[in-house]
């Protein structure tokens, strides 16, 4: 024997398409897959949640049926969903698809998940449910610009990343740390086993925020249109829903849920609206940035397809 060993075959590709809301994520992905064999998987912490279509701009029906996405609709809005759950279904959907020889195609504006697949699964702590109650508890006496002053005495970094009234991850953050007594950015930095795909990460990203604020404001109009405080009273009435879960803290749910007990006047609904989807999408392009630092490409480009496909090109070779 000569001790020469085989070649290690390369890593199947995995493409993960990221962008802030309003950038055209989900138009560019249909496009994609009716050019390359790819099979697409929503990264949306909100498109989860079984009839929540309006606000979530969850693909309709007709697209959904030419163009399947995995990981939509898997939860009642009564439950709640993980960093860590939405891993472990993502790696199984990514080893079907990888399987059947075609590439998964992840897209979506949840960067907390895109992370956390990047980076490996961590090992966090489960929800607990009397954490949270007590967690709530206090913000409904101090607010929640004091809990995320309290979480930035425990935890600098993640609080840096937060806006002081990001009630969903402040909470999780201090549940983090309340029952395990360490930063949730240090858990993260720790960072897990990284999965067994070579990852191509685009992002998009505009060159103008101003024509995105734009975009933001139209689609959060149209939405309204299309019958948003309806979905909201649907829901209501079908589920058990209360202002501290996940899905009624999503951008445009909460807003209305706000409205429709009476603690925001109903005219503000549109100005509420887009301000909170611009501060949503502010937090995602700061994360973009800072964190992930995908290959970026001008989402207002008018040549974006082919931009894109630059990037793409050589794994379809």
């Amino acid at each position: 024997m000569n001790g020469s060993s085989s070649p290690t075959p390369p890593l199947p590709p995995a493409i993960l398409l990221m962008g802030p809301t309003a950038s055209g994520k989900t138009a560019l992905a249909l496009r994609l897959a009716r050019r390359f064999p790819v099979d697409l998987i929503s990264v949306d912490s909100a498109q989860v949640f079984r009839d929540m279509n309006i606000g979530t701009a969850k693909p309709d029906a007709a697209t959904l049926a030419d163009f399947p996405h995995r990981l939509l609709d898997l939860l009642s809005p009564e439950d709640a969903y993980s960093a860590a759950r939405f891993c472990r279904d993502a790696l199984e959907a990514m080893a079907e698809i990888t399987a059947r020889g075609r590439v998964p195609l992840l897209v979506g504006g949840t960067m907390l998940y895109f992370k956390a697949l990047i980076d490996g699964l961590v090992d966090l702590p489960q929800a607990d449910a009397a954490t949270r109650a007590a967690i709530d508890r206090d913000a409904a006496e101090r607010g929640w610009p004091a809990l995320h002053a309290e979480l930035a005495r425990h935890d600098p970094l993640t609080a840096a990343r937060l806006h002081t009234t990001d009630s969903q991850r402040i909470q999780r953050a201090l549940e983090v740390f309340r029952l395990g007594g360490r930063p949730l950015s240090e858990l993260l930095a720790g960072g897990g086993s990284p999965p067994p795909y070579r990852f191509v990460a685009i992002g998009l990203l505009p060159s103008e925020r101003g024509i995105l604020h734009q975009r933001i404001a139209e689609r959060f109009e149209a939405m309204l249109a299309a019958g948003l405080e309806d979905e909201v009273s649907a829901l209501r009435a079908k589920y058990r829903l209360h202002a501290g879960l996940p899905a009624m803290r999503c951008v445009g749910y909460r807003q209305v849920w706000d409205v429709q007990h009476n603690l925001a006047p109903r005219h503000e609904l549109r100005e509420r609206g887009i301000h909170a989807t611009r501060q949503l999408a502010k937090r995602q392009i700061t994360w973009l940035n800072n964190t992930l630092r995908p290959r970026t490409v001008d989402c207002l480009a008018p040549d974006l397809d082919t931009r894109v496909l630059r990037q793409l090109d050589p794994l379809f070779a």
